[in-house]
């Protein structure tokens, strides 16, 4: 072997020669290039067969290939790391699927971590197990605003740690908090983490960019021991402000997990500052080596290296039809929303409040029989609130759904929440009341059979029965019915006998709302709707006395319902 020899390796170029200043020079004028001071050699990413080979050639240097035994970037036989397994010892308050936990293993392998799955798969459970596992507390979660509530329950079910969405309340508290152990997670939206975590700000002339050297951090950001970014995508800007706030946060972290189900290998530009958040872009040669190899010009292969450099070293992901077989045919999630309409909701829950003390001494037969009218109107009225309040949160699932190139059917029941959806996605196609049968046959066979016609949004009551939608396998429910059968029904579109997907049906409901009692009463009363045809309005019936009686427990005791909440 010469001398001065260029060897390709699995993760780069290792640049052998005796010692030539001249050679030095121009070893430095590599990009990405490093000196190893054990080893006594030099490192580069060489990202081009050219490159590479002028250089050779122009320093006389051999090139030789230990990885594969091919010439350099001969991508042809890539071969992929598998998910290593689980070896843990944890118990979890739920029982994950054993995908699961090969990607709570490799996090806890690994520690940095782009976590890929596709949705549905679990990444917020995955998490949240790989932060337990090794006990990395506190934790902070940075997500979007209509995700924490939701991330407070999963801790919740997963785990018995205490977790907490920050407010103003505890705005200079949370430090205080930490110390005392009063909670082991924190969660914040993409918008605060300013006003949580940023003591001062350099301010700049119109026109000056913004750098993460212009912000200083409180020194309580050092207490979190790890941090799950959910959506990371949203950081795949570097030049926004939250993009370089959640990586001054992320900085000397022994934990990060960044949580997307967006495809990243085919947008590699995407990944450039999410791998710099999780400190692994020099893994990648660094941000020139890695823009001029997989993103300008990148050469066949090059995105297909890239995916298995991922997956070594901080990265997977898994299909939903690679861990089929490990799915239940049909699957249910609850995503809690908070309303953005809360103070019309409060009036309207008032209402209903003062119209229920007028008959609290009536008996159970006397409700059943006088109120279920102007009962079912007002509680009717709290749905229709909740329904409009929880659609910004809809919308975010929506686009993710379409973003990841899935197909996806909504539910709804009122005409004014239908419009909102279609409006937002003219592109759509629907099922309504209101269309005229050819044309609902029309959108059916183009949902069925045209790849790019992406979501259908149907009515519960026009669309429950008589019609498949099995070109989707996920379903989703903006507002709910009365009774479970008609759920049941609205989600076997989806899920037809012999079907081999998993279908995944998600409910959104408004956190501290009628939707949470009326969720849980129609769950407690499915075996009842599934039974005989004439169940459902027996259902009805149960479901206005139970809101009764919600109303007596929550009212009945007190003088003062203004300080009181019925749902």
């Amino acid at each position: 072997m010469n001398a001065n020899h260029i060897r390709k390796t699995d993760r780069g170029f290792v640049i052998n020669f005796r010692y030539n200043p001249r050679l030095v020079d121009a070893v430095k004028l590599i990009d990405g290039r490093s000196w190893n001071d054990k080893l006594k050699c030099w490192t580069a990413p060489f990202f081009s067969v050219d490159q590479v080979t002028a250089f050779a050639n122009k320093y006389e240097f051999e090139i030789v290939d230990e990885s594969t035994g091919n010439s350099p970037y001969d991508f042809s036989n890539i071969e992929y790391p598998k998910m290593p397994e689980y070896r843990g010892s944890s118990t979890f308050r739920r029982t994950p699927f054993p995908y699961q936990l090969e990607g709570v293993q490799y996090i806890c392998d690994n520690k940095r971590v782009i976590v890929g799955d596709q949705m549905g798969l679990g990444k917020t459970g995955q998490s949240i197990m790989a932060i337990t596992e090794v006990n990395a507390f506190p934790c902070l979660i940075i997500c979007p605003a209509t995700l924490r509530e939701n991330w407070r329950r999963e801790w919740t079910i997963w785990t018995d740690k205490r977790a907490r969405v920050l407010d103003d309340s505890i705005k200079n508290r949370w430090e205080f908090l930490i110390d005392r152990g009063q909670y082991d997670v924190f969660i914040v939206n993409y918008e605060s983490l300013q006003k949580y975590f940023v003591e001062e700000r350099k301010q700049k002339d119109e026109g000056e960019k913004l750098t993460l050297k212009d912000f200083k951090f409180k020194s309580g950001i050092d207490k979190f021991q790890s941090v799950i970014i959910d959506e990371s995508h949203r950081c795949k800007n570097n030049a926004t402000i939250q993009t370089k706030l959640t990586k001054g946060i992320c900085k000397d972290k022994e934990y990060i997990l960044a949580l997307t189900g967006t495809p990243v290998i085919n947008k590699p530009d995407d990944l450039i500052s999410q791998l710099a958040i999780i400190d692994h872009l020099n893994t990648l040669g660094g941000y020139k080596a890695f823009k001029a190899m997989y993103c300008d010009k990148p050469i066949t292969g090059a995105l297909e290296h890239l995916n298995a450099q991922l997956r070594r070293n901080c990265f997977f992901r898994r299909e939903k039809h690679e861990v089929l077989t490990q799915l239940p045919s049909k699957t249910r999630q609850i995503v809690y929303c908070e309303i953005n309409n809360r103070q019309e909701y409060k009036e309207a829950e008032m209402d209903l409040a003062d119209y229920l003390k007028k008959y609290r001494q009536k008996t159970d037969e006397e409700v059943q029989k006088s109120l279920r009218g102007e009962l079912m109107v007002k509680m009717q009225a709290l749905k229709n609130i909740s329904a409009n309040g929880k659609l910004e949160t809809a919308f975010e699932y929506i686009d993710e759904v379409m973003e990841a190139g899935e197909k996806l059917i909504v539910f709804a029941h009122l005409h004014e929440v239908i419009n909102k959806i279609v409006a937002k996605y003219p592109k759509c196609v629907t099922v309504t009341g209101n269309d005229a049968h050819e044309q609902r046959d029309a959108n059916v066979d183009r949902f069925q059979t045209d790849p790019e016609c992406r979501l259908i949004v149907c009515s519960i009551m026009a669309a429950g029965v008589g019609i498949t939608l099995t070109a989707a396998s996920r379903v989703a429910f903006v507002e709910f019915a009365w009774h479970a059968a008609i759920h049941d029904q609205a989600e076997d579109r989806a899920h037809r006998i012999g079907a081999k997907d998993n279908v995944q049906c998600t409910y959104f409901v408004g956190k501290d709302t009628i939707d949470e009692h009326i969720y849980g009463i129609i769950e407690e009363k499915r075996s009842m709707s599934n039974s005989a045809v004439g169940a459902i309005d027996v259902t009805t019936v149960d479901i206005l006395g139970d809101a009764a009686r919600l109303f007596d427990e929550n009212f009945g005791k007190s003088n003062d319902s203004n300080n009181s909440t019925l749902f």
